[in-house]
Order: structure tokens, then C-alpha cells, then sequence
């Protein structure tokens, strides 16, 4: 697989067993009009909650519901923030080692209040809505991420993540 830019969109979104095109993203999400452009990337560390020394990670997904969540996602952030330009979500899935990218989310505007809202909460509904699943390795074993929880269809989600509370 290799991620690709759009010719036809303002959305880019992916998954991909490759090195993220972090650099690309950035170069693509920046438009004339947009004075902002946030980027969040996660990496992955050496720790987790009660596991020290994770050496790596393995991602997997439900690539049939995932790309559909991942739009629904930007569709909605253009809603709460219509002022937002290009919007990049990119997940790895495979291996990945400790210090590799595993996910970025890079969101353009013309202010950055708008570009910072946007990008937060892209990557917090991607976490709680798309199925995406990590399992760890460290010293004393391997398993499930300790966070993984139960995808949350888009819609749940409600309140829990509105406008307001993003912009207090």
C-alpha cells in the first residue's frame, strides 16, 4: 500500500503498512488561504499504563468500516468548523517499532483556533470511533493495549464531544 494525496478532495485519509508520508502531508494541507496548519502526530513510546519497556506495537483494523468512519469524521468536522480547508487523517497498521509514527492528523484554516479545534478533535473521535486496535510487546510479554475500548458508533458519541466543550 502507499498513501497518495488527493487531486479531487480537500480530504486525505488512509491506512497504510508504510512510514507515513508525514512530510507530504504537510506540504499538501498548506493552501494559500489557510494561515494555520496543525499537525498532531503519535508515536509510539517505550511505556504503557503497567508495561514497561514496550518494544513495539502491532496495529490492526477493520479496514471496511474504517475508511467509512474516517470520512464521516471529516464530513462532521467540516460542519462544527466550516472554516477548515484540508484535513489529513493517516493511520499506520503493522508493526511498528518504539519512536514511529502511527497516526497523523494535520487540519488547515484560514485562524488556527479553528485548525487547533478541528485537529483535536479528529484524532479524539478517530480513537473513540474507528476500529483500529493495537496489541503491545514488552519485557514481560505481549497483549492487547490496555486502553482499547468499544468503538463508539459516530453518533454516541452526542455531547460528549461538542463545540463548546472543545473551545473552552
Amino acid at each position: 500500500m502507499t498513501l497518495l494525496p488527493p487531486t479531487d478532495s480537500d480530504t486525505w485519509i488512509g491506512l497504510d503498512d508504510q512510514t507515513l508520508p508525514l512530510t507530504e502531508a504537510l506540504e499538501w494541507v498548506n493552501q494559500p488561504e489557510c494561515g494555520a496548519v496543525v499537525l498532531f502526530a503519535g508515536n509510539i513510546r517505550n511505556h504503557a499504563e503497567g508495561r514497561e519497556n514496550v518494544t513495539e506495537v502491532t496495529y490492526e483494523s477493520y479496514e471496511e468500516q474504517a475508511i467509512p468512519r474516517l470520512k464521516e469524521i471529516a464530513e462532521k468536522t467540516r460542519i462544527k468548523w466550516p472554516q477548515v480547508k484540508r484535513i489529513v487523517m493517516l493511520h499506520r497498521i503493522g508493526k511498528l517499532e518504539v519512536g514511529e509514527t502511527a497516526v497523523i492528523v494535520l487540519a488547515s484554516s484560514a485562524h488556527r483556533k479553528d485548525a487547533f479545534s478541528a485537529g483535536e478533535w479528529c484524532i479524539d473521535t478517530l480513537k473513540k470511533t474507528v476500529p483500529i486496535w493495537k496489541s503491545e510487546t514488552w519485557d514481560d510479554g505481549s497483549d492487547w493495549g490496555l486502553d482499547a475500548q468499544h468503538i463508539t458508533e459516530l453518533d454516541e458519541l452526542g455531547s460528549l464531544i461538542e463545540v463548546d466543550d472543545i473551545n473552552q
